[in-house]
């Protein structure tokens, strides 16, 4: 009797860990990026935006002047809408009160690109491009990261004239009710080319570089360390070693879900392709860890999260200007034991 035990014991937790080994290598499998195979094609670009209000993933702006295309998350169809009244590239849209706020963008040619001189709205339900408050002259630069916090949006970092130079470390309020604007105090560390994102009352600036065309660096000054600002205190905090950016890179998405920021994607001198690599800051323990990676590296474009999943959309294959994508790529958040708890 013991030995048929000892057999029946045997062979029961040989089951259960085949078992459980196979429910990991299913969860790991779900883990993962996948392509969502849509109706339609968005069309093709980079440095544009991307931004989703409601179900509706806006795909805005890029080298040219391109179609607005919007992908119905439900029904996976996209629809092709109005161009912007002229060229607009270099920019994180920024939603707010159902209409798509555009601030901190370029437009021309590379590498000699200029800042766009004005807030340029979009409003979904009309299909209508509206050129709105002006930015002051002396504030006016691209490539720089935007955020809505407590109705008002954010402006940090950028850069002034085009490729060639001029980085800044500026940070300023705009009231969007009032027309209003208001310089803050600098970030510790200049940047372009990247994202900002927003947790709890804290805003992040990590990844970018200092674009320097005149002086043949123009993808290789990346920035290491990432800001943080506390809105409550109105204070830039400091940045231990620990909280380095794990893969540099510019020209990359962020996006901020619960206490997790997600920096993907990115144009780095180290390689041709563009970044897949996704890495995520804990806020609570200041610590860095990986996602899963994309299936196709991707820089000038964005992140957005629509019920559980998170998406990104189009953009360049490789630095530099191509190939342009139109696929999406989107990760399921719901199983992820990581996220679950931590994402909403």
């Amino acid at each position: 009797m013991k030995t048929i035990s000892l057999a029946l014991c045997s062979s029961l937790c040989v089951t259960l860990i085949l078992l459980s080994l196979a429910a990991c290598n299913t969860s790991k499998a779900a883990f993962a990026w996948e392509i969502v195979q849509a109706i339609g094609t968005p069309t093709a670009r980079h440095e544009a935006g991307l931004v989703a209000i409601e179900n509706n993933i806006f795909l805005i702006g890029g080298r040219r002047v391109n179609p607005t295309d919007v992908c119905n998350t439900e029904t996976q169809r996209w629809t092709r809408k109005s161009a912007p009244p002229f060229e607009l590239h270099h920019f994180q849209p920024v939603a707010w009160q159902g209409k798509i706020y555009i601030l901190g963008a370029m437009t021309g040619q590379w590498p000699n690109e200029v800042p766009v001189k004005h807030v340029i709205i979009y409003d979904p339900l009309s299909d209508q491009f509206t050129i709105g408050d002006p930015i002051p002259t002396h504030r006016q630069r691209g490539a720089a990261g935007a955020v809505a916090y407590r109705d008002k949006i954010y402006l940090i970092g950028g850069i002034t004239r085009g490729h060639m130079g001029g980085y800044q470390a500026w940070f300023d309020e705009y009231d969007p009710k009032h027309g209003q604007w208001r310089e803050l105090d600098n970030a510790p560390n200049a940047r372009d080319h990247f994202q900002a994102a927003t947790a709890a009352h804290y805003l992040f600036a990590f990844a970018g570089r200092t674009t320097s065309k005149e002086t043949d660096q123009d993808m290789s000054l990346t920035v290491k360390y990432g800001n943080v600002y506390d809105f409550d205190t109105e204070q830039w905090l400091a940045v231990s070693e620990q909280e380095a950016l794990p893969t540099l890179r510019a020209g990359n998405s962020a996006i901020a879900l619960g206490s997790n920021v997600i920096i993907a994607g990115g144009e780095s001198v180290s390689q041709v392709p563009a970044h897949t690599e996704v890495d995520v800051y804990d806020i609570a323990t200041k610590t860095w860890r990986a996602w899963p990676s994309n299936l196709e590296g991707r820089h000038g474009t964005g992140l957005v999260r629509v019920d559980e999943y998170l998406y990104t959309i189009s953009g360049s294959g490789n630095r530099g200007g191509g190939p342009e994508l139109t696929t999406i790529e989107r990760l399921n958040l719901s199983g992820m034991p990581f996220c679950s708890a931590s994402c909403k």
